[in-house]
């Protein structure tokens, strides 16, 4: 019976994870107005500008508490008296994941443009900025343990019937310039766009504000969590830009932003 549970845990989490990056690609394609997806940011007949506007801003709030009261640790607290330790953080992507289909069903475009780059070459350097911003996401994952991030490594260890453990202090590449790069690498992907319409505008700016609001959250349960360390790097280290020609303090593996 054990082995079932843990080959069912494995299953479990493996398909959260698949759900999650099939919905992290169809993100890209939305924003990006991709045309080999059957809705986009963009796409469809816009209705009253008050209700869609008004829907739109319930969705992507939301997904901001869902992402933010589910990341506390009270929650998660509360969610491991029903669902086991090793699932709580698949269970996390899972419902970030649900959260963001959601949004993608039930968007109302606003596609009046408020400003665009007519010249191919500054097109061209926005969709690569945009690019870079999201590969940024990705490495910055990876930096802190991608897979321990999104779950699998919690069911992998407990198929192989090992206890799971923290993931300890280390000194990242990125971390040791600032503090959120996976959260810079959001915010770039959210801003360099070759043309702004109002939805485009509406997703940036309250990403980018629930961004702002959660990191005080998040960096208040890390230090709870980690201490004297992760507070003296806290405060020798720039959230968002690096210092230029001055000493980089180590920095811990941040345990996973939220």
């Amino acid at each position: 019976m054990e082995t079932l549970r843990r080959i069912g845990a494995l299953g479990y989490g493996a398909a959260c994870y698949a759900i999650f990056f099939a919905t992290f690609l169809y993100l890209i394609a939305f924003l990006a107005n991709a045309p080999f997806i059957p809705k986009s940011i963009d796409s469809g007949a816009a209705g009253a500008f008050g209700i869609a506007f008004a829907l739109d801003v319930s969705v992507l709030v939301l997904f901001g508490l869902q992402h933010s009261v589910m990341a506390r640790p009270g929650f998660k607290r509360w969610l491991t008296r029903t669902v086991p330790g090793s699932l709580e953080r698949s269970t996390y992507v899972l419902a970030s994941s649900a959260v963001l289909i959601l949004m993608f069903l039930v968007w109302q475009p606003l596609p009046q443009v408020v400003f665009g780059f007519e010249s191919a070459g500054a097109r061209s350097a926005m969709i690569g900025l945009n690019l870079l911003g999201y590969g940024i996401v990705l490495y910055s994952t990876f930096l802190i343990d991608h897979f321990d991030l999104f779950g699998l490594r919690q069911v992998f260890l407990r198929a192989m019937g090992k206890s799971y453990t923290e993931k300890r202090f280390a000194t990242p590449t990125l971390y040791r310039m600032i503090r959120h790069p996976l959260y810079v690498g959001w915010i770039v992907a959210f801003w360099a766009m070759p043309t702004f319409t109002v939805g485009h505008l509406l997703f940036a700016a309250v990403m980018t504000g629930y961004i702002l609001f959660a990191i005080p959250l998040e960096e208040r349960d890390l230090s709870a969590q980690l201490g004297k360390p992760y507070d003296e790097w806290r405060a020798r280290t720039p959230a968002f830009v690096p210092r230029i020609g001055r000493g980089r303090a180590p920095s811990p593996k941040v345990a996973g932003e939220a």
